[in-house]
């Protein structure tokens, strides 16, 4: 059965059992690797996409619930939000063994589109369920709030 999304901005159809897990899609059939697996039960936030601009674990999503919607991977992340949080990423070196770091940056993207200013206690609630087994989670919580000062000039 043909499954049709908005893939990173353009129109995407795959043709694969509807209840396949939207990472697989993406990985295998998309060729999209940027999105990882990691546990396979919505625990680690490694394969987190957004779905309509909602950040997603695509682990656990059947690529069923995504027909018709708006899906952004780490490849098709864009404009000026997205911008600003791969770049404060690369200055203050965030990233240790990298696995995590494209479903941190994608929580991260998601929390400044929606609190363009947030606290400490926004970060950590929006970042919960996103785990760094290399314990990055200072400069993590640095670059979101050097991304946030970025953003407003």
């Amino acid at each position: 059965m043909a499954i049709t999304l908005t893939l990173n901005g353009r129109d995407a159809s795959f043709d694969v059992d509807p209840e396949t897990p939207l990472l697989w899609v993406l990985r295998e059939a998309g060729g999209l690797t940027g999105t990882k697996f990691g546990c396979g039960a919505a625990q680690c936030g490694a394969c987190t996409v957004h779905l309509d601009g909602v950040p997603i674990r695509s682990c656990i999503t059947t690529v069923a619930d995504v027909e018709g919607a708006k899906v952004t991977t780490i490849e098709g992340a864009s404009g000026p939000v997205a911008a600003s949080v791969q770049a404060a990423w690369r200055r203050l070196d965030v990233v240790q063994c990298g696995y995590c770091q494209s479903g941190q940056i994608m929580a991260a993207i998601a929390l400044l589109e929606e609190t363009p200013s947030p606290t400490d206690a926004d970060v950590d609630s929006a970042m919960r369920g996103n785990i760094c087994r290399c314990g990055t989670y200072q400069r993590i919580r640095a670059a979101i709030h050097e991304a946030a000062r970025t953003m407003k000039g």
